[in-house]
């Protein structure tokens, strides 16, 4: 699926392949590529049958951000980015980024390249972040003199401290995934990330697609939340998997002997 291909999705083996694919722009996003992103992320959520999804791009670079001439050339695009609908809890700009962290499932962002703006925000957004060591990025908007609008205070206030995040925002400057790495911004560096990406996905999706869905869940609901609240989700999630189809395969994979096959897991529950 596509807008003119410039988001492509392919599902592999319970693996779901999101790539950004407007490679003579540097993955530059315009209105067609945030389109493509959100339609791809409702398939995915649609689809029982994906465990795991990774999010990469086509050419030199994951993401050159927010592409500012297509903007310039389409007034239009503005309002459709940034205004909110009073039913809505986001705009397309914070949902575009936020609707990965909101998928049931876990996602893997692969970096190469420059991943600036928009595209450092969709990245923050993913569960993990692999990225090769020379990977370049920035936390670009202040450069327009604007702030990170995509749902950067969210993410960017779980993965590091404040004191980084101000830097980095204030500055816009631009910096390595190695330092990337070291603020807790890039979950690993890997000079192949996709490959990386991959072999995590192929472990995740042998699990339990419910326990995982459920983890997944659970985390961003209890993230820094007090005790007793932490503990009451963790005594009402697992309530939802005692007993269930993918629970009882998971006890009787963990009981057979190595020399067994593994009985194959059910599509995967909602946790939502």
């Amino acid at each position: 699926m596509s807008n003119d291909n410039k988001v492509i999705l392919e599902v592999r083996d319970h693996i779901a392949w999101v790539y950004l694919n407007r490679p003579e722009k540097l993955n530059g996003l315009d209105m067609d590529m945030f389109n493509g992103l959100v339609a791809a992320a409702k398939k995915i959520r649609k689809d029982r049958s994906v465990r795991v999804v990774i999010l990469a791009a086509k050419g030199e670079s994951f993401s050159a951000g927010l592409d500012f001439k297509a903007v310039s050339k389409t007034p239009s695009m503005i309002p459709k980015l940034f205004l909110k609908f009073p039913w809505t809890k986001m705009n397309l700009a914070q949902r575009i980024a936020h609707i990965w962290r909101d998928l049931p499932v876990p996602v893997i962002c692969a970096i190469h390249g420059n991943c600036f703006g928009g595209g450092m925000q969709i990245a923050l957004a993913a569960d993990y972040r692999i990225a090769t060591p020379d990977a370049n990025l920035c936390i670009m908007e202040m450069k327009w003199g604007l702030i990170p609008d995509m749902s950067g205070m969210v993410t960017l206030s779980r993965l590091t401290r404040v004191d980084i995040a101000q830097e980095l925002t204030m500055t816009g400057r631009q910096f390595s995934a190695e330092e990337g790495y070291e603020y807790g911004l890039i979950s690993k560096l890997a000079a192949d990330p996709q490959a990386e990406a991959l072999a995590l996905a192929e472990t995740i999706a042998t699990k339990s697609p419910d326990a995982i869905a459920a983890t997944k869940y659970l985390f961003k609901k209890t993230w820094k939340a007090d005790t007793w609240k932490a503990l009451r989700w963790e005594r009402w999630v697992q309530t939802r998997l005692l007993g269930r189809k993918n629970q009882q395969i998971a006890m009787k994979n963990g009981l057979a002997g190595k020399d067994k096959a593994p009985k194959p897991f059910v599509n995967r529950r909602s946790f939502r």
